[in-house]
């Protein structure tokens, strides 16, 4: 077995110092990285799905895999010549008006899974060793059976109607699956041959470092109905406390129409941040609030605040309570309570910040995520025998003409 240093953590006054001894490496692997297509991978994220394919691609990288990406126009670390473009076919004048056309984002986001597909059956296929497959789309996973490799696919949701569907054909033949939590992988149990690996999301320490804490209240993350900005709002005005908002306005109704009144009034809009700004807000606050009125997956928010040693205050909902796992993190109330949430403020923010961090080294590092998917590739693929190639003399261009490549051709850039 081949020993490399475990990774180096920046040191903070109140841990033992950097981790230390060998941890075995994984063969170096090709690995093909498929990234939800609606929203490009780079700064400022649009979610934290998007946050966690850059960060696991950046990280396989540097372990020595040579990854590629296959993403939304204008993301980092991909490929530009693999790229979902939308535009680049468009039906005919009587297709178009056939009762039983979709919406056009559907119909261009079908195309697109489609050819990257038939090209990863075909000879793209051999420029691989596995693919990991992050995309909430239901064709990388109906068509995984024509692969002549691997595939891995990580649940980030709930089921959905298409996914769901893709995947009970078979109980999902032709890929392994991955959850970001226990609590994702029992609501796929009934619909899955075989249970998933668990494999919960990690933060990089290092892009999340301890803060000093002291400040108003923050709220992150989308700014949408179902993640209720609104209720936090509600909850810091009856805990007499300052709220910060950061994130994307990805409802702009729902905003106009119930953030911005409040906006003034012990309530700041920060904007859409970018990572560094976001991790330096998160570690100013005295605590964090998260007011999830759907089931979370995982809560990758919650998870960046405990690596800030910032105390959370949320709803018990979905995967969150695997995250906050205990009193000394934060404070979990009943899914809905304002009240609640409320008068579990104080007691959160006079939590220790450097227990909090503690945890958060210990239990949600970013390196433990990928060992993880490390071995389950290693596991997948079976003996590697050759060191990775760089991609180009390999595979051939997806996004450069429709000539080039039976299953891919050129796509104008997505709106």
């Amino acid at each position: 077995m081949i020993l490399r240093p475990a990774p180096w953590l920046p040191r903070d006054p109140f841990e033992q110092g950097p981790r230390l001894g060998l941890i075995p490496i994984a063969p170096r692997m090709r690995v093909a990285l498929i990234a939800p297509s609606r929203h490009p991978i780079r700064e400022p994220f649009a979610g934290g799905l998007e946050a966690h394919v850059h960060d696991l691609a950046g990280a396989l990288r540097a372990r020595g895999h040579t990854v590629t990406l296959f993403a939304a126009q204008g993301s980092d670390h991909a490929d530009p010549r693999y790229v979902f473009t939308s535009g680049g076919w468009d039906p005919t004048a009587l297709a178009a008006i056939d009762p039983s056309m979709p919406d056009r984002d559907f119909l261009s986001d079908h195309h697109e899974h489609l050819r990257l597909m038939l090209a990863l059956s075909g000879p793209l296929g051999r420029s691989f060793d596995v693919v990991h497959n992050h995309s909430l789309h239901h064709l990388p996973v109906a068509m995984a059976p024509s692969l002549s490799l691997p595939m891995l696919t990580t649940l980030h949701t709930p089921p959905t109607p298409w996914l769901e569907s893709a995947v009970s054909i078979g109980g999902g033949h032709g890929t392994s699956f991955a959850s970001v939590s226990a609590h994702t992988a029992r609501q796929w149990a009934g619909i899955l041959a075989d249970a998933p690996h668990v494999v919960p999301n990690g933060v990089d320490l290092r892009r999340w470092p301890r803060g000093p804490g002291g400040g108003d209240l923050l709220w992150s993350g989308r700014l949408v109905r179902e993640k209720a900005p609104h209720l936090a709002i509600e909850a810091a005005r009856r805990a007499g406390r300052h709220l910060s908002l950061a994130g994307p306005v990805s409802d702009p109704a729902y905003v106009d129409a119930v953030i911005r009144p409040h906006l003034g009034h012990g309530v700041t809009y920060l904007g859409h941040l970018d990572q560094r700004e976001l991790a330096a807000a998160v570690g100013r606050a005295s605590a964090v609030l998260a007011t999830p009125m759907w089931d979370e997956p995982f809560g990758l928010v919650v998870a960046e605040a405990l690596a800030c040693g910032t105390p959370v205050v949320t709803f018990a909902r979905g995967g969150v309570p695997e995250v906050l796992s205990h009193a000394g993190l934060g404070r979990l109330v009943e899914p809905g309570d304002v009240a609640g949430l409320a008068a579990a403020i104080p007691a959160a923010q006079a939590l220790d910040r450097a227990a909090v961090r503690r945890h958060a080294v210990a239990h949600l590092s970013h390196e433990a995520m990928v060992d993880r998917y490390e071995t389950i590739y290693a596991e997948l693929a079976g003996p590697v025998r050759h060191l990775p190639e760089p991609v180009s003399r390999w595979a051939t261009p997806i996004a450069v003409n429709a000539s080039s490549h039976p299953g891919i051709g050129n796509q104008p850039q997505r709106s």
